[in-house]
């Protein structure tokens, strides 16, 4: 069963228990995964498609073994693919009381795990694109409505143009003006320029990329010759989180085709051929354990500054010269 996304509040779907979630939209996706949620109470239980496909009678078991006594479960499989489709439609052949959520990244047309579940009666499929600019002004305009804050149409239309179609992004740079903002009721265009653009700077992609290739020596430059605000921390924070989690499945992909340029050019969405290289090193360098503690950290450190964002620049700046400084060869990786 198929159900847009804007759909979701006028449809009855308290009554299934599984659902698919697929696209690009990330902000979108963690929306409607909570909306989905909310419908159900348990413990939530958190899966890679890796650990599914390496212990599926366990996974199996976790499901099927319920017991009147137990609490049910909210069972969250992150980042899926087509290969844990049989595993899903065995899912939906049974009975279950606990929720199941399939988080995917973007299927074509053609994917066999998309088919099955649109053809389902007992699962639904989500699919989600991007953001156009009107519902992304729609979002802005009720933030800044909310804070009593005035800002112009050519203001609001450059914060909208530099989300990529992404609610998940943009409401990071809401968040990032509230905390600027403080007590003020007006924002100018130069400001929103300043706080959502790291042109005059290396931009973030560069940092970060650096930083994983442990490249000790441009890092270390970008870091003394620009001048990163509290602000950009989010953003920066951001893209490692981005470039972090794309390593991780290319790494989990390595363990079954033991080539690095074949799991590159198999990658969806594909690389870009100028990102190749610094992929291939990244992946050399990093282990799967330590790509897992870099993203626990980068969320940790996410919360702390939420917390108090006059401490975002040295802890990013820590974080950063801690990521060059560690060793964390991927011995098993050096000699492919």
């Amino acid at each position: 069963m198929i159900i847009k996304s804007f759909e979701i509040d006028k449809k009855k779907i308290s009554e299934f228990k599984v659902f698919l979630i697929y696209g690009e939209n990330e902000g979108l996706k963690k929306e409607i995964i909570n909306k989905i949620k909310k419908n159900h109470s348990g413990k939530e239980v958190k899966y890679d498609e890796t650990q599914v496909l390496k212990n599926t009678t366990e996974f199996y078991n976790q499901i099927k073994n319920n017991s009147l006594f137990e609490e049910k479960k909210i069972f969250l499989l992150e980042r899926c693919t087509d290969k844990i489709s049989e595993t899903v439609m065995e899912i939906c052949e049974d009975v279950t009381e606990d929720l199941i959520i399939i988080n995917c990244g973007l299927l074509e047309k053609k994917s066999k795990l998309r088919k099955n579940i649109e053809d389902s009666k007992k699962a639904v499929i989500i699919p989600t694109y991007k953001d156009n600019s009107q519902s992304l002004i729609n979002i802005a305009n009720t933030f800044f409505k909310e804070k009593k804050i005035n800002i112009s149409h050519e203001t609001l239309n450059l914060l909208v143009n530099r989300c990529n179609g992404d609610r998940g992004f943009l409401k990071l740079e809401l968040e990032k003006i509230s905390n600027y903002l403080s007590d003020k009721r007006i924002i100018s265009l130069k400001e929103i320029s300043t706080l959502t653009n790291l042109s005059e700077n290396y931009s973030a992609s560069e940092l970060v990329d650096a930083s994983l290739s442990k490249n000790v020596k441009k890092t270390c430059q970008m870091l003394v010759e620009n001048n990163y605000s509290n602000e950009d921390t989010f953003l920066i924070l951001r893209v490692f989180l981005q470039k972090t989690k794309k390593i991780l499945s290319l790494l989990e992909n390595l363990h079954t085709e033991k080539s690095i340029e074949r799991v590159i050019s198999k990658y969806k969405p594909a690389i870009f051929w100028k990102d190749k290289p610094i992929i291939e090193k990244q992946l050399k360098i990093w282990s799967l354990e330590a790509v897992k503690n870099l993203i626990y950290k980068i969320n940790d450190i996410e919360t702390k500054i939420k917390k108090d964002n006059s401490l975002g620049l040295i802890l990013m700046k820590n974080f950063i010269y801690e990521i060059i400084s560690k060793k964390t060869s991927n011995s098993s990786l050096l000699t492919q």
